[in-house]
């Protein structure tokens, strides 16, 4: 499938879930637009969409913390992604290995 048939909202956006290859780890969920996705694919490192700063940002342009992309899928409805990468260094802003660190608690 091609970049631009992919199915992004109406921001333009789609979510990617970043999955660690070795272990199948959870990492991080970001956005990715046509031309984020574009770059990721021709660079191999993970490319995102800055919802809040609205500009694009590299995964560890600033922390060396770099995601090499080994495999990209979408789903079946072809509105999300799953990236799985080889990650150098923890995944989260807050030095975690992934960003889902922060449990809830099931009201049984």
């Amino acid at each position: 499938m091609e970049v631009d048939k992919l199915k992004y909202d109406e921001k333009g956006l789609i979510p990617a879930i970043i999955q660690e290859e070795s272990t199948g780890q959870v990492l991080m969920m970001a956005y990715m637009n046509k031309e984020s996705l574009q770059k990721t694919l021709e660079e191999g490192k993970t490319c995102f969409w800055s919802r809040s700063r609205q500009k694009f940002w590299v995964k560890g342009e600033s922390s060396g913390n770099y995601q090499r992309v080994k495999e990209i899928f979408y789903d079946c409805d072809a509105d999300t992604l799953l990236v799985r990468v080889d990650q150098k260094g923890p995944a989260c802003h807050t030095g975690e290995k992934t960003c889902f660190f922060n449990p809830l608690t099931l009201n049984k």
